[in-house]
């Protein structure tokens, strides 16, 4: 009798075990911009924003991205949910609570991408070294003489894309942003941004995607 050859077993669906970044964001149209450019950019890492548009202060959206981990790490071990990245991009813009919300965060194991006084900050970078301490509005009136068709009052957004060749440029001039405001005893004070951190992180994903045999 002739031997019976077991059945293949089914397959069951995978995610792409490429490294997911899932943003919250509190910006409606220039950061969910900004990061499908990155996105684009960097095919070997998956990218998801999540905008929060109602929110308006951190604390919101600390609290949304630190439900999401809490939920993650209560998923079943051997999911590629576990190795998801949550961050939580947001503006100190004179918000109140803002301690906390980066405080909720970091318990959550949610990393934090800062901007202050407002993204913006982190766009100009991509420009020029930025070291003038001005209110959210003059801000983005500085970037907008940088980027034309940039109009945040009539929601016109920047050249996202053209901007990427520049993110190099722009990390290096973040960090030694970051180094001024630390030697004049204010660290994280305005201007300064840690958007570099995480298009870094996006970055160094993707890199160790495309190394994978």
């Amino acid at each position: 009798m002739a031997r019976r050859l077991p059945e293949p077993k089914r397959r069951l669906p995978s995610r792409d075990p490429k490294v997911r970044f899932i943003l919250y964001c509190e910006g409606k149209n220039t950061e969910p911009a900004y990061f499908a450019a990155v996105k684009r950019l960097h095919a070997g890492a998956l990218v998801e924003v999540i905008t929060e548009p109602a929110a308006g202060v951190p604390l919101t959206i600390a609290q949304k991205a630190a439900d999401h981990a809490k939920a993650l790490q209560r998923s079943k071990k051997d999911s590629f949910e576990k190795g998801d990245r949550i961050w939580a991009v947001f503006d100190v813009d004179a918000h109140p609570n803002f301690a906390q919300a980066v405080a909720l965060c970091q318990a959550a194991n949610v990393k934090v991408a800062r901007s202050n006084p407002c993204f913006e900050v982190w766009l100009i970078l991509h420009h020029q070294d930025f070291h003038k301490p001005d209110h959210r509005h003059d801000v983005q009136r500085h970037f907008a003489t940088l980027a034309p068709g940039y109009d945040p009052e009539r929601g016109k957004l920047p050249d996202c894309k053209a901007m990427m060749k520049d993110i190099d440029d722009a990390e290096r001039r973040a960090e030694k942003q970051l180094q001024a405001r630390a030697d004049q005893g204010d660290p994280f004070g305005p201007p300064s941004t840690t958007v570099q951190e995480l298009t870094r992180a996006i970055r160094e994903a993707a890199d160790s995607s495309r190394r994978k045999p």
